[in-house]
Order: C-alpha cells, then sequence, then structure tokens
C-alpha cells in the first residue's frame, strides 16, 4: 500500500470519526484554545498576529479568538500556496480552495505572525498531523522561517490516534495540539 492509500483510509476513519462529535465537544476545544492563547499572550507579552482557519465541516470554530486578539486566515494560491493575510473588517471571498479568507493587498511574514493554529483531521503523539492532503500547510513550513512560528493543531480528543500516522518525507511535526481534554505543546 502506498502512503497516499494509506493517508486516504486514516483521512476516511478520521473523517467519520470527527463527524461524530458533539456541539459541546466542540466548544471545550474552543475553551482550552482561548486558555492556551490566554497564558501565551500572558508569557509573551507583545505579540503579532495568531493565524487560525476559516472552519470547515465539522472543524472546531475559534474565530471568536478574533474580539480579543488581532488575528490573520490563510489565503490558498495557485500552485499550493499558502499565504497569511490580516482578518480586518474587509468583506471576506473565496480562495483557489472556495474558502473565505481576506484578499488584501498584503501578505503577512513569518516575522509578523506569533502563532498558527491549525485544524486537524488527526494527529499523532509524535505530532503528525493528518490533514485533508492538499500540502498547504507543510509547503509553507518547509520554509526554516515559517518553522520557526508554533504551529498548533486543534482538534477533539477522539481523533488523536493512538498509533503513529502515514508520515511522508514531506510531513512536518506540529509544535503541539489541543483538544477538550489537553493542552500537548
Amino acid at each position: 500500500m502506498t502512503i497516499f492509500e494509506k493517508k486516504k483510509l486514516e483521512r476516511d476513519t478520521f473523517r467519520k470519526l470527527r463527524d461524530e462529535i458533539s456541539l459541546n465537544q466542540r466548544v471545550n476545544v474552543e475553551k482550552n484554545v482561548k486558555l492556551y492563547v490566554d497564558s501565551f499572550i500572558e508569557e509573551y507579552k507583545n505579540i503579532g498576529y495568531i493565524a487560525i482557519y476559516w472552519p470547515l465541516k465539522n472543524e472546531v470554530d475559534i474565530r471568536s479568538l478574533k474580539e480579543k486578539i488581532s488575528l490573520a486566515l490563510p489565503r490558498c494560491k495557485d500552485k499550493k500556496e499558502l499565504l497569511f493575510y490580516p482578518w480586518d473588517e474587509k468583506p471576506l471571498t473565496k480562495d483557489s480552495e472556495g474558502i473565505l479568507s481576506p484578499n488584501n493587498s498584503f501578505s503577512l511574514s513569518h516575522k509578523q505572525i506569533s502563532m498558527i493554529l491549525v485544524p486537524c483531521l488527526s494527529v499523532d503523539k509524535n505530532l503528525i498531523r493528518l490533514g485533508y492532503g492538499g500540502g498547504y500547510f507543510d509547503k509553507l513550513r518547509i520554509n526554516k522561517n515559517w518553522r520557526t512560528v508554533p504551529c498548533i493543531g486543534v482538534l477533539t480528543s477522539n481523533c488523536v490516534s493512538t498509533i503513529p500516522l502515514a508520515r511522508a518525507e514531506w510531513d512536518i511535526p506540529l509544535s503541539g495540539f489541543i483538544t477538550e481534554k489537553e493542552i500537548f505543546v
């Protein structure tokens, strides 16, 4: 079985598990994300943007962080390029993947982003993330400058894999993950 076939099986398995989660579980993940972000701000004081994601079906919605901090959202471009833009008051438009995102004239650099919160279908204890297979986050994090920005997975505990996930040579481990049961950072 190829790495792509293994990852497809894992995606199918964890997508089903994610679809079973309750609203209450997602709300409790959001609470833990807020706790972690608050402690991060307390520790580092002068932070830049925190990059989040626009939630897709059954992903944990952390957009309420916008009430207290400056957020950035990703915009997918052609050639699997992912850039982050400030989430301001301008209307969002769909990117190349059909996801709502800012379409500002300037993107943010790794120096302007203090943390990236990324959705996961699954993550294992080696911090290998299973996403949708687009490779956007891994391609961004190939750059050593972007790897200096903490990248934290967001998911529910039922989607944390107890066995190592299939890992391709381009998979870059996360800095940690947050569920409704733990903050593993």
